[in-house]
């Protein structure tokens, strides 16, 4: 009897996957070909934070490694084969306590300086504005500046303006001309302060609207150089900064608005934020929970844009995001040095696709952070290096960047642990400039593939081809001795019937079809 029962137990257990899967009617709706997804939604963030610049971007002049001067190339190399579309810098909490006249010139005669936000480390200023538009240059990306309000003033943040954008002879661009640039830099990009509402000052909305103002105004346009002004914008889902800020601050002095929106295992910011490996699926799916949320946050402050700007000339840029949890053991607390697993590579192709789904808004986003901090697409160890999972999803992703958005219906069954539920599949869909259709779509059930049949009205195609990440269990990741544990691949679960589009989705996977 107890051997009965015990098969009784199993059986029961087993009939949950041997019943047949959902099959999940999916359409992929016309779209607007005025409206496409910008590729500024897959920017990456550099801050001198822990070991983003330093031993990340900039290295050792001894270091065994590729160089051009002190800048890695085989990071730049990694990072031009996704297309980074902009890179931010300095910071972060860091571009408020950085003063960037102490950064340029002979690198020998910059003074020191600490680091006070993140570990205090002594910060030397050999990677400065010359060095990180170099990068740019070598990157083929835009140049996102943050300019420092916090502890800076109009002057200094106008100088350096000056000083990068202007070709006329004065003694600021006599200065940059002895260091080296001849012709104007022409950056577009500024961000007029960083977190305004924390470690940028502690401000108050109202304060901080009416010190934008004052900065905005003495921040001028050069010829050939039309400057892109972004305000400092909300923590999270705080409604209220960005209602004062779109109330408050004229359309005609801002180009975008920012949000940053971080996704914590925990959900919790006192204590443990969660593992980075080795948690259970009560983490996994609490991680997937919470970074969901990101959804419903852009879509109410984007409301709150729509009542000030019904034309949406004001962009929303999302230029902070990521997983952010508790430190590898044994790391320095204040270098933020994480690894990152499948499951954080589920997270970004989640976040991505709200990201193309707000593409009406949503015209910039930043990955916290390129190398070494957070949620990095790329890890180094000395001479090595990895690329993490989340990389990979760039990679994917990198078919929707100014592609035409497609809508995309359907309804999602459900990812259910204990008395919890969250949708198991997410997806976003766009149309090239050669007619190809792409559609990225992610399953978040670690258990269950899903089965999909997708129609696809006003679209001519005959093959369909594909990629997969995905890997044996959610907590998997990349290491120096083995590299390629969670690596891409061809994905077969894709096939034409009839005029529909047949898929079966595995489980804990991000795919991206290609339909021609």
């Amino acid at each position: 009897m107890r051997l009965l029962s015990s098969l009784t137990t199993l059986l029961a257990a087993a009939l949950p996957l041997l019943a047949p899967a959902q099959t999940v009617q999916l359409t992929v709706q016309p779209g607007d070909p005025k409206l496409l997804i910008s590729k500024h939604i897959q920017g990456q963030f550099a801050e001198h934070l822990g070991r983003c610049i330093y031993d990340g971007f900039w290295v050792d002049e001894k270091l065994n490694v590729p160089k051009q001067g002190r800048i890695r190339m085989d990071v730049v190399q990694a990072l031009q084969r996704i297309h980074v579309p902009n890179l931010r810098w300095p910071g972060g909490c860091f571009a408020d306590t950085y003063h960037w006249h102490d950064g340029v010139g002979p690198a020998a005669q910059r003074p020191k300086m600490l680091n006070l936000w993140w570990g205090n480390t002594l910060e030397d200023n050999s990677f400065g504005t010359h060095e990180f538009l170099e990068l740019c240059q070598l990157l083929g990306t835009e140049p996102y500046l943050a300019a420092n309000v916090g502890s800076g003033t109009v002057q200094e943040m106008a100088g350096w303006m000056e000083y990068l954008n202007s070709n006329e002879d004065t003694p600021l661009v006599l200065e940059r001309r002895r260091n080296g640039h001849p012709e104007p830099y022409k950056v577009s990009w500024w961000g007029i302060g960083n977190e305004s509402w924390g470690c940028g000052g502690n401000m108050t909305a109202q304060y901080y609207t009416d010190v934008y103002k004052r900065y905005a105004t003495f921040a001028h346009d050069y010829p050939g150089t039309r400057l892109k002004k972004i305000v400092s914008g909300a923590n999270g889902d705080d409604a209220n900064w960005t209602e004062t800020c779109m109330k408050n601050i004229p359309l005609n002095q801002m180009w975008g608005l920012t949000l940053h929106q971080y996704t914590l295992p925990t959900g919790s910011w006192s204590g443990s934020k969660g593992k980075a490996t080795g948690f259970g699926e009560d983490q996994y799916f609490s991680t997937l929970r919470n970074c969901l949320r990101m959804d419903a946050i852009v879509a109410r402050h984007a409301a709150i844009m729509d009542k000030y700007d019904k034309d949406k000339r004001v962009a929303l840029l999302v230029d902070e995001w990521g997983v952010w949890t508790d430190v590898e053991p044994g790391t320095n607390p204040g270098f933020l040095y994480q690894q990152n697993s499948l499951r954080d590579a589920l997270v970004a192709g989640t976040t991505l696709n709200i990201f193309n789904n707000h593409c009406d808004r949503v015209k910039g986003a930043n990955l916290a952070q390129a190398v070494n901090v957070l949620q990095a697409v790329i890890l180094t160890d000395k001479e090595k290096m990895l690329l993490t999972p989340t990389y990979h999803v760039f990679d994917l992703y990198q078919v929707h960047q100014d592609a035409e958005f497609l809508p995309v219906q359907f309804s999602s069954p459900d990812y259910v642990f204990g008395n919890e539920k969250i949708p198991a599949l997410n997806a976003s869909a766009s149309k090239d400039k050669s007619g190809a259709v792409h559609i990225s779509l992610v399953n978040l059930d670690p258990n269950k593939p899903l089965t999909i049949e997708t129609s696809l009205p006003g679209v001519s195609w005959k093959t369909v081809t594909g990629r997969v990440l995905t890997s044996a269990k959610i907590n998997d990741y990349n290491t120096f001795d083995k590299p390629n544990t969670v690596a891409l691949a061809d994905f077969k679960g894709a096939k034409k019937k009839g005029d529909k589009l047949a898929v079966t989705l595995p489980a804990k996977s991000v795919v991206v079809l290609e339909l021609k």
